[in-house]
This record gives structure tokens, sequence and C-alpha cells, in this order.
């Protein structure tokens, strides 16, 4: 560490912001598998593009099929998985992107760890809660009933407990709520707070 210097660079994380006339941040999902995190991040982030918007989806499945691939689900390396989606999540904000994550990030901690890596002021947590037996009746992958059997072990809300968030900036009723009531929601959130323009 004591041989590396960070490298800035002409172009700036505000000239970035000012050619896309809005700020970058990240909105981050947490929630169980089957909850809806990657159904509504991919709906609002749809959106965002349709509107003229600069944003990107980072996925769970996607990034451990990739860059995480080398990492397995205990403790230890599902914290690694978040602290390498962050640092990710936070290059990009640097170029003026707004960046949504749809990861389970089961542990309180390392949702904080999150949080402090990209900054409280860039980073917005959304809890989408739905009860796991919900989230058993979807199985759109198949895992629950894996998990069921023993066939998957540490698997969250099943064999790996599931930390839910105290104090997320947004709730979203997956169960109750429809895709599009759910984005609704979000945006709602995001231009009464600033994050995006209102007009």
């Amino acid at each position: 560490m004591n041989n590396l210097k960070y490298q800035s660079y002409e172009v700036a994380r505000k000239d970035y912001q000012d050619r896309n006339k809005h700020r970058s941040f990240v909105i981050w999902f947490t929630g169980l598998s089957g909850s809806g995190k990657s159904t509504i991040a991919n709906a609002l982030n749809s959106y965002l593009f349709q509107a003229g918007y600069h944003s990107l989806v980072l996925d769970g499945d996607n990034t451990r099929m990739g860059i995480n691939k080398d990492l397995s689900f205990n403790k230890n390396d599902r914290s690694e998985n978040i602290r390498r989606v962050s640092e990710i999540a936070k290059l990009f904000i640097q170029n003026g992107q707004i960046v949504i994550t749809a990861f389970i990030s089961p542990f309180e901690k390392d949702r904080l760890h999150a949080k402090n890596n990209i900054g409280h002021a860039d980073f917005i947590e959304v809890f989408i809660d739905c009860p796991l037996e919900e989230c058993e009746k979807r199985d759109v992958k198949g895992l629950y009933k894996k998990a069921r059997r023993g066939e998957i072990e540490k698997f969250t809300g099943i064999s790996s407990p599931f930390e839910s968030p105290k104090n997320c900036d947004i709730r979203i009723e997956s169960q109750k709520q429809g895709i599009e009531e759910s984005v609704n929601q979000i945006l709602q959130f995001l231009k009464s707070h600033k994050w995006l323009p209102t007009d």
C-alpha cells in the first residue's frame, strides 16, 4: 500500500453529473431469494433508461458468474461478495451513473460496510420485504426445494439467517405490491428527496 497513489482524472464526477443532468448514487436492494429484487431492479432501470437517465443494474447471480465466481456462500465469502460489489458500485458513481444493486446481502454488518464504503450521502437502502413462505411458493429457481432437501448448504432463510434491515430508506412489500406500484414508490422517494429532478 505504501507504493500506491490515488490517481485523479481531468474529467471528475461533477462533470459527468453535469453532462447527465442528474446526480449519481447507489440504490441497494436487499431481500430474500424470490422476493422480487431483480424483477423490480430491472423494471426501475428500464424506466430510468427510457427517461434518459444513466443507470445500470448489478445483479447477484450475474456477478457470481463473473467477478465473484471464485467465492463460496460461507459467511466470509458472502462478506467479500458484498465488499467487491460496493467497490464496483463506487467506481460507477464516480462516473456519473445511478447504480441499482440486487443482492440478498443478508447480514447487517455487510450492508453497513457497503454504505460506509460508498458513502452515506450516496446510498439508498431498499428492503424488498417478502415473507419466507411467499418466497418459497414462488421458488423461481427451485432453490428452496433443494435447500429443504439439504442439497444446498447455508441457504439464506433456511440454513443461514437473513437479518432484516432496521432502518432502510424504502420498504417494498412485494407480496402486496405489483411491480409498477413498487417502482412508483421508489421514484416518488427519489424525487421527493431530491435524488432525481422533479421536473
